[in-house]
């Protein structure tokens, strides 16, 4: 299975700059029980976090805004867009923006927390660049065309499991 490969192995060298970007909406619901400090530890061991970024919206309540910031992160939040299901909009074009400017100050691994095929364009910049790209994401809704252009996915579900 595409989630159980891993096409390389980080070094984990601490002189490496990642650049890690998590695409709220997607990522942070109740349903996934994603917990933040984890994923900023597991990220760490590919290097030197430099950008951690949330991205959400308008909607996002004060409590998950400082909860997201109290954990180490930047929250990014992005206006526009309607209210959708379950109090999401839009914030795809805000985080592709972060995530190549991120690029322009130099970053060796950048690692994108989404499940959502919109960020395959980001995925092949950076690999222009020659920066490596880890994808971590989950089903249901895991986009294949992003998960084969990464260099590395993980399942962020199995992550959050183990250990518990």
């Amino acid at each position: 299975m595409v989630l159980d490969k891993v096409r390389r192995k980080s070094s984990g060298k601490s002189g490496e700059r990642v650049g890690l970007f998590v695409d709220g909406p997607n990522i942070l619901r109740k349903q996934f029980d994603v917990n933040l400090d984890k994923l900023r530890e597991k990220v760490s061991s590919y290097g030197r976090i430099t950008n951690a970024k949330v991205f959400m919206n308008q909607f996002a309540s004060e409590k998950l805004i400082e909860a997201v910031a109290s954990q180490g992160f930047e929250p990014v939040i992005s206006l526009g867009g309607e209210q959708e299901g379950e109090g999401m909009s839009d914030i795809d074009v805000s985080m592709a923006v972060k995530a190549v400017e991120a690029l322009e100050h130099g970053l060796d691994v950048m690692v994108l927390v989404t499940r959502d095929a919109d960020f395959l364009p980001v995925i092949q910049k950076a690999k222009r660049e020659g920066v490596r790209v880890v994808v971590m994401g989950m089903d249901p809704g895991f986009s294949t065309a992003l998960k084969n252009a990464a260099d590395e996915v993980l399942d962020l579900k199995k992550y959050m499991e183990e250990g518990d």
